[in-house]
């Protein structure tokens, strides 16, 4: 049954990625709305299928690698979606749609797999941490999309080219609204999943900080978003200053998360 739930949704994930990709192609605004429907479909049988897992599992199964892939691209999609309640950028879909696909590819080999996880893992604290961490991420990546495609139609319109595909995109204010409000979001979210993090670590490892290089790359994008949102609050800070930073965070954040267990020694790793 959980098996069938994620292919399901695997498969809505790919339909709204083709049709994203012929309303940006092809300039049928049509099709990328009838991409969204599909992508909501897609997002409700994930939400089955994560709560199946949740049930079976008895706590947060992402702190499995491949469960936390899923639960990113379900996270990512559900934020780009709720983001459509109050902008109707359905474009950015076809930036979404293929990075949820992905993640949502990588997590199929072990979608209805064991759920055994150590049992100093099996913590409502490491529940929260995790969740708190994925979803921020899903929202500061939706910032990192906007951010992109705001610097990319500003650098066109300066120069006065592709005015066909410059329709197609968002306006640039909605844009950056799209990047602030999802980093508001995300730093909260990311500021409580690091404090959770820190309380379950001083309470199985006995300290909260261990200058381990995923808590040091965590803490300076932190750093950097909490920068950006003193500026915007304290002069102002908007457009491409606010797109490029928050980029710059969101990369570094990303290494983090993927780049620190290719690259480093790391206590953070997953089952």
């Amino acid at each position: 049954m959980e098996s069938l739930l994620f292919k399901t949704a695997l498969l809505l994930y790919a339909l709204s990625t083709v049709g994203y990709m012929v309303s940006l192609l092809m300039k049928r605004v049509l099709a990328a709305k009838v991409s969204t429907w599909v992508l909501c479909a897609a997002f409700a049988v994930h939400s089955v299928y994560i709560v199946f897992r949740w049930v079976a599992a008895g706590y947060n199964p992402a702190v499995n690698l491949y469960e936390a892939l899923s639960f990113s691209a379900w996270a990512i999609a559900g934020v780009y979606l709720l983001s459509q309640v109050k902008t109707k950028t359905r474009v950015l879909g076809a930036f979404v749609s293929p990075i949820v696909l992905v993640l949502a590819i990588t997590a199929l080999p072990r979608a209805a797999g064991d759920l055994a996880i150590p049992a100093m893992l099996r913590s409502t604290w490491v529940s929260a941490h995790v969740a708190s961490i994925l979803i921020a991420g899903a929202l500061l990546a939706l910032a990192c999309i906007a951010g992109i495609a705001y610097l990319v139609q500003d650098n066109l319109l300066k120069k006065k080219r592709g005015y066909g595909f410059i329709r197609l995109l968002p306006p640039l204010r909605d844009l950056d609204r799209i990047n602030h409000v999802s980093i508001v979001a995300g730093f909260f979210l990311l500021t409580f999943g690091v404090v959770a993090g820190s309380v379950w670590a001083g309470t199985v490892w006995g300290s909260r900080w261990y200058w381990d290089p995923k808590q040091v790359c965590t803490l300076i994008s932190w750093f950097l978003y909490a920068v950006l949102l003193h500026q915007r609050l304290a002069i102002g800070w908007k457009g491409r200053k606010a797109a490029l930073l928050s980029i710059i965070a969101f990369g570094i954040l990303l290494f983090a998360f993927v780049g620190v267990n290719i690259f480093f020694v790391t206590v953070h790793h997953f089952a």
